[in-house]
């Protein structure tokens, strides 16, 4: 399995592990996770220091919006982009 076509399920673990409790379900690919209180202003920061450090990118201020980070789906969207923009020789 690629880093690509795993995205979600990375996420996924690290959201049950740091802000779901009590064996709660995890949230589905398109539940707000701040809608369904799984994260706060504080989760999301530690969201993004994830992603950079999970996936080893850069996510900008002005990347910082709900329709990037407020569900999986869109985790999944920003990070393939992210990863995509970088250039092979970095990327080795």
């Amino acid at each position: 399995m690629t880093m690509k076509s795993n995205i979600k399920a990375r996420v996924t673990r690290f959201v049950q592990e740091n802000f779901i409790m009590n064996g709660a379900e995890p949230p589905g690919n398109d539940d707000s996770l701040t809608g369904q209180h799984i994260i706060d202003s504080t989760g999301v920061i530690e969201l993004v220091s994830f992603l950079e450090k999970e996936f080893d990118i850069r996510i900008e201020d002005d990347e910082m919006r709900p329709e990037h980070l407020d569900s999986l789906n869109g985790i999944e969207r920003l990070v393939q982009r992210k990863l995509a923009a970088v250039p092979v020789s970095e990327a080795a």
